[in-house]
Parts: structure tokens; C-alpha cells; sequence
């Protein structure tokens, strides 16, 4: 039995699958990284523009900011990875797909299925929040940081708008990641497909799955903490090993 056969029978055998993907579900589509090594922008460092503090000193730097991802990501298509999981969560009540990933690309490959929409533990480059309010909307227009005037206002009562985006220092909102943990604490299988398994809470999301006995299933092109303790590693890229894990076997 190979080591795919046996991911196959795992996932084949499942009855609940949550899904965790991080960056690496997204390379293949071309989004860029944004932090460390190469993710200057104009002479800033991401950690120092993704920060309530930037955004209340100069919310048209952050937002000019912002706005350059927004414009190279919406370049970005979902690729095979993205396509199998949407397609096996609208197949699946029981399949559940958590992201960390901020690019929406998810949430485009499963845009005629609700149900197929993805949790996202860190929020969304397309999506904005009041900061008066609270009101939330999904946006995908250019942004205009001109000045402080022409960024983005609430529509309800003309309150500053933000990305609906988890910045350092910021906690994940309690509800989101009380699902994530009551689906991974149910799940018989976690997913886990191109993260680095070091980010917490997320990273933890595998253990609960692990600790009530069901497997974790590990895809990525390189050793991760996680490695040591899945039932099954892929090793590759993800846009090749999901389609192949997830079908034709997983079943319908």
C-alpha cells in the first residue's frame, strides 16, 4: 500500500474532515508572500503596516498599502487544490475546510455553494469592517488612498472602514475560533495542507483532532512540526497531492 492508498482509506473511512490550509494551499496560484524575507513594500515591513496602531497613525499608508495587495491578488485564480476541496465541501456536510490564508481564493472556488465556504481564521483581504460600527461588507473595488477622504466609509454612519483582517496583536474573533476547535475536536480526520503548523491557535487545531483519537493527514512540500505526530505525510505540492487524495476515492 502506498502512502497515498493509505491517506485515501483514511479519508475514504472518515465521517467528519476539517481541512487547515495556510499559505502554501495559495502558492500555486501565484500569491505572493508578504512578510519576511522580500516583503518590503516601499521601504515597510508587513509587521509594522498590519497593526491597529499603523492603521490609527496613518490609515492612508496602511490602506495604500492594502490596496497594492488587493490589486495583486485579485490576479490570482483558485488552482486544483483550492477546486478539489470546494468541490468535496459542497459534496459533504461532514467537510469542513478552516484557512489562515487571507486572499479569499476559498471562498472563490466555492462561490456557488455556500455551505462550501470556508472558515477564515485570520479574515479577508475582500471583505471591510467599520471601525465605529462594527458593520461588515464584502468589497473587491480599487481603493483610493489619496487622502484620508476618498478611503473607504461605512455606508450606515460614515465611520472609517479597515480590512476585515486579524492584524498583530489583534486575538481571533471568539466565535470563529470556537467553531475551528469544535470542528477539529469532532473531526476523525484534520486536513492539514500547506501551513507551517506553527502559528497558534491554528497549529493547535490538529492536536484536538489527534487527541480524540482521529488522524491528521499532512500535505506539504517540507517538514513541519506537525510531521512527527500525522498518521500520513504527503510530501509536494498541493495542487497535485488534494485532487489526488480526494478523488475518485473519497466517496460521494
Amino acid at each position: 500500500m502506498t502512502v497515498m492508498e493509505r491517506a485515501r482509506g483514511i479519508i475514504r473511512d472518515a465521517g467528519h474532515v476539517v481541512v487547515l490550509t495556510g499559505a502554501g494551499v495559495s502558492a500555486e496560484s501565484g500569491v505572493p508572500t508578504f512578510r519576511g524575507t522580500g516583503g518590503l513594500w516601499k521601504e515597510h515591513r508587513a509587521e509594522d503596516l498590519a497593526t491597529p496602531e499603523a492603521f490609527v497613525r496613518d490609515p492612508r499608508l496602511v490602506w495604500e498599502w492594502y490596496g497594492w495587495r488587493r490589486r495583486v491578488v485579485s490576479q490570482c485564480v483558485p488552482n486544483a487544490a483550492h477546486v478539489a476541496l470546494a468541490s468535496a465541501a459542497r459534496v459533504h456536510d461532514d467537510f469542513r475546510i478552516v484557512t489562515q490564508n487571507v486572499d479569499g481564493l476559498h471562498s472563490v472556488a466555492a462561490a456557488d455553494s455556500p455551505r462550501a465556504a470556508p472558515l477564515e481564521l485570520h479574515g479577508c483581504l475582500f471583505r471591510l469592517r467599520c471601525t465605529r460600527c462594527g458593520k461588515r461588507r464584502d468589497d473587491r473595488g480599487v481603493i483610493d488612498a489619496t487622502s484620508r477622504a476618498t478611503l473607504p466609509a461605512c455606508a450606515a454612519c460614515e465611520g472609517l472602514e479597515r480590512p476585515d483582517i486579524v492584524w498583530f496583536g489583534e486575538a481571533l474573533e471568539p466565535a470563529v475560533i470556537g467553531e475551528a476547535v469544535a470542528l477539529a475536536s469532532a473531526a476523525d480526520v484534520c486536513l492539514v495542507v500547506g501551513t507551517s503548523a506553527v502559528v497558534h491557535p491554528a497549529a493547535g487545531l490538529a492536536d484536538l483532532t489527534r487527541r480524540r483519537g482521529g488522524h491528521v493527514i499532512e500535505v506539504n512540500i517540507t517538514d513541519t512540526p506537525l510531521s512527527g505526530t500525522a498518521a500520513v505525510t504527503l510530501r509536494g505540492p498541493a495542487a497535485v497531492l488534494v485532487p489526488e487524495l480526494l478523488s475518485p476515492d473519497f466517496p460521494e
